[in-house]
């Protein structure tokens, strides 16, 4: 279903929760695949973390990329990363247009995606995960500097 269907679940979640915009939740996902495809950073879950299926004692059959987990301080991470890949100094900029301003909002778009379908969970996974995991301010201004050449 292409996201310009109105009734695609992304746009119905920013009608419902208008804290973040539509860029910010498609965000966390390339984010996401960031990190599993150009930065490795994504493992299997084992049994005991797995979400259970709808059948208790038979494994989904979801795709091994699928079955990969980050946690949020992983996703957090990843997020950051491509942020400053995608945008550079403008990041915390970019972010904060689409009411990121945290770790805490990228766990809050994250478990609103959760409740639509959209992503997963194991049974550890809990919002707090993505609480100060990381001060955007730290990370996204102060790491870069400027340096203006003294005229001869």
């Amino acid at each position: 279903m292409p996201l310009a269907d109105p009734t695609h679940p992304l746009l119905l979640l920013v009608q419902r929760d208008k804290r973040y915009a539509v860029d910010a939740y498609l965000f966390v996902l390339e984010a996401l695949t960031y990190a599993q495809e150009t930065l490795g950073m994504a493992e299997e879950p084992g049994d005991a973390e797995r979400e259970e299926t709808a059948e208790p004692g038979k494994r989904s059959r979801r795709r091994k990329r699928a079955e990969q987990h980050l946690t949020g301080q992983q996703l957090c991470e990843a997020a950051r990363r491509y942020a400053l890949d995608q945008y550079g100094y403008l990041a915390q900029t970019v972010l904060g247009n689409w009411g990121v301003a945290s770790t805490k909002d990228i766990g809050e778009i994250v478990f609103n995606m959760i409740d639509i379908g959209q992503m997963r969970k194991t049974r550890k996974d809990r919002r707090e995960d993505f609480h100060d995991v990381f001060d955007f301010e730290d990370v996204f201004r102060d790491r870069f500097s400027f340096v203006v050449a003294e005229s001869a």
